[in-house]
């Protein structure tokens, strides 16, 4: 497969403060001593985006009519530095000024007076100068805060940093800052804090714990030997039954653990020993300290674009580790997601991979792409081809999680009012009423029947949405049936040009690429037949138990053109007819508002509904457009997802969360939704961004031309700047 030429036209020779801090604010013990032509404290030349973007943008919107005055020592304000004396008073002068609502950040909704006079270095701090603007005083907090983790009292800062155009230092920071800080190495390094669990709050899950699989004995020995040589952590290691059951994952909800996962073993160059290092993953953030199944997959994409092969390799490890394991990819690797998965990704992230390794010539590449491929088809077969997740009638294939009881991961109050009319009904209290039903002493059918859908909306990864509740092991989804489509051309693909056709599965069977394209043929096939609407102009999900297509819009429509399942015709039905539907100010919305319904105080708002927004759909359906030869609206619909990721940046602190409202253009990051927004709880700096957000940006990136950027570092709202495209510019956004 051809690697697809992406234009970025954002650097990456960025410096990063968390590798060299003297390099960044200047020698520890004494930063005056950095001079204007060394590397310490250097100042950088800004690009023409750049001085644009400080000519017309860096002014607050409560002060357009005040400019900056230089300072009154250097006549160029390009570059001019600034040295800092005393870092904590200027902090709490800075807080006390600006931060009016308390929360450590400085927002556009702080009614502070918008300025701040700082020392110039080349007057030793005596001359000032005036720093104006939510932007600039933010990204201010943010390198005083970051330079006091480091200890230090004083530092010199170029004032480039606090005006550097909001693209560059987004891009700057998911680089060099927020993949290091999310990615994790299942190791002796931070076992201790990676087995916590911060989800469940019984009595047995405030020590660590980690669960092994039974036939991997030098995994076990070796957390074994971390244990007895760490024993102020209380580690706890557990080998797995060989037989995992859904009665023995409800056994060990109250003391969960977290799974083990993929170990490459190495040799000892000097002893010759073996001895075991751990591949490293991206976490998505926040309260999602695990690998996560999709959320893993949209990570990687954003991994390949920075050249982080490493990373992206470890997650295909750990897809293929899992499978042989634990029989599936996980939800995520805790014990209570051993029962359910989530979206199939592993074909297209190993042959990424593996072309990023460098292909067929590089043997480490290629036993990776036999692993995974032989991983791929035993998932295949015994996960979506076998029952409950496959409906023979159709030919289709469904979320269908197993479980028993109440999932215990969730929020304290997710299901209070699910549940609390039987709590009465029983005379019981809440609390023992889940004991009760969960230890199998009271039995309600219909709840069972819930709990069931419950599971299997989170095994889909859209956890949750009107969508799906109460249905969702019912429903053959759109989504998981054109990825379905896709893991059978993609193994048709593999085994035709990589194995000469031949390809010995986990079984021992003999694959055959014709095998695989007839079971392609016969799921388009089925797809048309029960999913596509030719008078909508969309396909829906299907519901195999009533026998009719479900009436929900969902954006998920679109994913057959990612998956190449949808025909010329239905392509350009589904960009005629189906992406209005969804495209919104800030991009794709989950779903239509009309096939949502009403919301209230007995019908609350779903995160995975209107009007919410969320990077995996818009990304798949960039490719997905650009499959089909539509690039100019997959770049129009990347600038609007893109620019409200930059408007929340820049005027929220440098905030990068989870999910957006698209329908909003002044506070977008602010959902209220279910258990809120992650990646929105930092005081002073954000240090992580949220995962596949992060990889949104920088994917996005690459679909972005000079005047794209140069409107998102002048955060021009989309209307605006198609409004003021030329005629032959109009045509490279579909306009």
């Amino acid at each position: 497969m051809k690697k697809k030429k992406r234009n970025s036209s954002v650097g990456s020779d960025d410096i990063d403060p968390y590798s060299d801090p003297d390099i960044y604010y200047g020698p520890k013990t004494n930063p005056t001593l950095a001079t204007k032509d060394s590397k310490i404290g250097r100042t950088r030349t800004l690009s023409t985006v750049e001085q644009a973007f400080n000519k017309n943008f860096l002014r607050d919107e409560f002060q357009t009519s005040l400019t900056r005055r230089a300072s009154y020592d250097d006549n160029s304000q390009q570059n001019r530095r600034f040295f800092i004396s005393d870092i904590d008073a200027t902090l709490k002068e800075l807080l006390e000024s600006e931060d009016s609502d308390k929360n450590y950040q400085i927002t556009i909704e702080d009614t502070g007076p918008k300025v701040l006079k700082l020392g110039t270095l080349n007057s030793n701090g005596y001359n000032q100068a005036d720093i104006r603007g939510t932007y600039m005083l933010s990204n201010l907090l943010q390198e005083l805060t970051i330079a006091k983790r480091f200890g230090r009292d004083q530092m010199i800062l170029d004032e480039a940093r606090l005006n550097e155009t909001p693209v560059k230092r987004l891009r700057r920071l998911i680089v060099t800052q927020f993949w290091n800080s999310l990615t994790r190495r299942l190791d002796d390094t931070n076992i201790g804090v990676m087995a916590k669990d911060t989800k469940i709050h019984s009595e047995d899950a405030k020590y660590p714990r980690i669960y092994i699989p039974y036939t991997e004995k030098e995994q076990y020995d070796y957390f074994c030997n971390v244990r007895d040589l760490n024993p102020q952590l209380h580690l706890d290691v557990q080998y797995l039954p060989k037989e995992i059951t859904p009665e023995w994952v409800q056994s060990v909800n109250t003391r969960p653990g977290l799974l083990a996962l993929a170990m490459d073993k190495q040799i000892d160059k000097i002893t010759g020993e073996s001895y075991l290092t751990a591949f490293p993953y991206v976490v998505p953030g926040g309260r999602f300290n695990e690998l996560y199944g999709w959320d893993s997959y949209m990570i990687l994409l954003g991994l390949l674009v920075d050249n982080r092969i490493d990373l992206g390799r470890g997650i295909v490890e750990h897809f293929i580790f899992e499978i042989k394991h634990y029989g599936k990819i996980l939800n995520a690797n805790r014990s209570y997601y051993l029962c359910r998965t989530q979206p199939p990704f592993l074909t297209d992230a190993a042959i990424k991979i593996f072309e990023a390794m460098g292909g067929k010539s590089n043997e480490v590449a290629y036993d990776l792409l036999q692993r995974a491929f032989k991983a791929a088809i035993k998932e295949y077969k015994t996960v979506w081809l076998s029952e409950p997740r496959y409906d023979p009638k159709s030919g289709l294939s469904c979320y269908h999680a197993m479980g028993k009881g109440i999932p215990p991961e969730t929020e304290a109050t997710h299901f209070t009012t699910l549940l609390t009319p039987y709590a009465q009904k029983y005379g019981v209290s809440f609390e023992e009423f889940q004991k009760l039903y969960n230890d199998g002493k009271i039995h309600e059918p219909k709840l069972d029947e819930y709990f069931i859908h419950d599971r299997s909306v989170r095994e889909s990864g859209h956890d949750t949405s009107y969508r799906l509740e109460g249905r969702s092991a019912n429903l053959a989804t759109i989504d998981l049936n054109s990825l379905l489509y896709k893991y059978e051309k993609d193994i048709s693909f593999i085994i035709k040009n990589f194995f000469n056709d031949e390809f010995v599965s986990y079984d021992g069977t003999m694959e055959k690429s014709a095998y695989w394209d007839a079971k392609a043929i016969k799921r388009k096939e089925a797809v048309d037949k029960y999913c596509w609407n030719e008078h909508e102009g969309m396909y829906f999900d299907y519901d195999i138990k009533l026998e009719k297509q479900s009436s929900y819009e969902t954006v998920t429509t679109l994913w057959p053109m990612w998956s190449q399942m949808a025909s010329k015709h239905q392509a350009e039905l589904l960009v005629k007819k189906a992406l209005p539907k969804f495209e919104e100010l800030g991009g794709l919305v989950a779903g239509t508002e009309s096939s949502r319904g009403i919301v209230n105080l007995q019908r609350p708002s779903r995160q995975w509904d209107y009007p919410y927004g969320w990077a995996p759909h818009q990304m798949l359906a960039w490719v997905g457009l650009e499959n089909y030869g539509y690039k100019n609206v997959a770049k129009r619909i990347c600038y609007r997802w893109l620019y409200l990721i930059t408007k929340a940046f820049v005027d929220y602190n440098g905030i990068v969360v989870e999910k957006y409202d698209v329908t909003k253009g002044t506070d977008p990051h602010k959902v209220d939704a279910e258990y809120g927004n992650q990646g929105a709880d930092f005081k002073g700096v954000a240090t992580e961004g949220f995962g596949w957000v992060n990889a949104s940006f920088i994917l996005g990136l690459t679909y972005c031309d000079n005047l794209a950027i140069r409107n998102l570092d002048s955060v021009t709202p989309p209307h605006d700047f198609f409004q003021q495209l030329k005629p032959e510019e109009r045509k490279e956004y579909g306009l």
